[in-house]
């Protein structure tokens, strides 16, 4: 799903114009973007966590020369999936496989 497609889905849903719920789905992106910028996590019940994890500094390769590349320290978003949508995908799927047997 791309984010046009969730502006168009959450339009629909809620009953409102395109630009009220691009509006909407901005808010909460630049929300947990500034929340993640500030080091703080985003728990969503039933969805899922956001949290930033640091990572040293390390020696690193070019794949096309092999050349040893030094990577700097760097804070990267981590996302782990929560229980209640892990269940519901997963079970989606063992739908998904057995109909097609």
């Amino acid at each position: 799903m791309t984010k046009s497609e969730l502006i168009d889905a959450i339009a629909a849903r809620a009953d409102l114009t395109k630009a009220r719920a691009e509006m909407v789905v901005n808010c909460v992106f630049d929300a947990m973007t500034s929340a993640l910028q500030e080091g703080e996590g985003i728990e969503i019940r039933g969805f899922g966590s956001f949290t930033v994890r640091p990572y040293k500094p390390y020696a690193g390769r070019n794949p096309r020369t092999g050349n040893p590349v030094p990577v700097p320290a760097k804070r990267l978003p981590f996302f782990k999936v929560g229980k209640e949508l892990k269940e519901l995908v997963n079970n989606s799927l063992h739908r998904e496989i057995q109909n097609q047997e």
